[in-house]
């Protein structure tokens, strides 16, 4: 006897189901953790060489880039002023973003945060990026979308700390929200920052302004309906779901839309066609930070090839396995130890740890939810003085994990 449930009933378990809670809690915080380790990692290698990259010493010159941005309506602070003072203020400020963002203190906040940084120094200096530097520019706007502070993260230890406990006032919160609304109303008032209120923003008829104003208001609702509110705090809970899967409804395009495109301009290549487009950079000394190895690699004409043929293969075929999961898990695989192998071949680690990371959004959630007790397990290991008890996962975060990611 078919059990099949009519079309209404499906449509009404699914919309209970995206709006009821955030699907996908696990991969948005791989996500979160993922690309701000690998964009404050990056940073960190970078410092010595932070002023030529970004900064006065740099060949792209400050008046260089403002004509750009002039044109392309790109945001970057670090065209507010020319001062060196400035430049490092920013620097520091994208550091200190990441790394509280990986952390996950004040996820909502410092996703915003951690965005103007990426923006601001990726914007000034548009000729040094690679396929990496994008996928972490596209993901750190997407992020805001997200709630992806609800596990594994500094904010999530807190409310487990917090659950049942009589509500305090956020101080922290409070002076946060205050201090980054000062921040951004002496940005406006004091210099020529370029934000347009209706236009050349990140969406078409919202400028940076409304943006950020509206972003920083968003909070102040948010905080208010919680603690006067809670009725309307379950509104706004069921569009704060609804905008988190969106938002991870559309990382997982962008990273579809990254393999599809890059596979079928392969198809389109001679080189990729005739299996040799790896033998050429192989002999290049500026990708070959292990020359023995990579000359070893390139002296084998039928590895060369099938490793060409191999690589178009699976990025035109990555989007369609998604109808199976097996076959998803298995390809994704497949993708990340090629990651692996071109950060080791070619000597490009921060453009291999970010496409790592962002497969990880189609990792199964039971894979995840057994990885973070055996993270927990090697931390405590490493740092047995500052143990810490796993707070046991709530019952209605454990029926949402399961989504079509896993």
């Amino acid at each position: 006897m078919s059990t099949t449930l009519p079309l209404g009933a499906r449509i009404t378990r699914a919309a209970d189901r995206v709006t009821s809670s955030p699907l996908g809690a696990h991969q948005t915080a791989v996500i979160r953790i993922g690309l701000s380790f690998t964009w404050l990692v990056f940073l960190l290698r970078e410092w010595p060489n932070r002023h030529e990259m970004y900064g006065p010493d740099g060949p792209w010159s400050w008046e260089m880039a403002r004509r750009l941005t002039a044109d392309n309506h790109a945001f970057t602070a670090l065209l507010w002023s020319d001062g060196g003072l400035w430049f490092e203020a920013v620097y520091a400020f994208a550091v200190v973003t990441a790394a509280l963002l990986t952390l996950g203190w004040r996820t909502r906040t410092m996703t915003v945060l951690s965005m103007v940084g990426v923006l601001s120094l990726q914007n000034r200096s548009v000729f040094l990026g690679d396929g990496g530097d994008n996928v972490i520019h596209l993901m750190a706007l997407y992020l805001i979308l997200t709630r992806c502070g609800r596990v594994w993260s500094l904010d999530a230890r807190r409310a487990a700390k917090q659950a049942g406990a009589p509500a305090r006032p956020d101080v922290t919160g409070i002076v946060l929200w205050a201090a980054c609304g000062l921040a951004l109303a002496a940005a406006q008032i004091l210099g020529e920052t370029r934000m347009s209120w209706t236009d050349h923003g990140p969406l078409p008829g919202i400028g940076w302004a409304t943006a950020l104003w509206g972003l920083w208001l968003v909070q102040a609702l948010w905080w208010l309906a919680g603690r006067y509110a809670p009725e309307p705090r379950a509104v706004l809970d069921v569009l704060a779901n609804l905008l988190h899967n969106a938002g991870l409804l559309v990382i997982m395009a962008e990273v579809c839309l990254i393999y599809a495109t890059a596979g079928w301009y392969k198809i389109q290549g001679s080189r990729w066609q005739d299996g040799t487009a790896l033998y050429y950079p192989l002999h290049l000394d500026y990708f070959s930070p292990w020359p023995e190895l990579s000359h070893a690699l390139a002296g084998s004409g039928l590895l060369v090839l099938l490793l060409s043929y191999g690589t178009v293969a699976v990025q035109v075929a990555f989007p369609f396995t998604l109808l199976n999961r097996r076959v998803k898990n298995v390809l994704l695989a497949v993708m990340m130890m090629e990651h692996l192998g071109i950060a080791l071949l070619l000597g490009l680690p921060f453009f291999s740890l970010a496409m790592i990371v962002a497969d990880a959004v189609f990792l199964p959630t039971s894979f995840l939810r057994r990885l973070g007790p055996l993270a927990a397990r090697a931390r405590d290991r490493l740092l047995p003085a500052r143990k810490q008890p796993v707070p046991a996962q709530r019952e209605g975060d454990e029926a949402a994990a399961r989504t079509l990611v896993g």
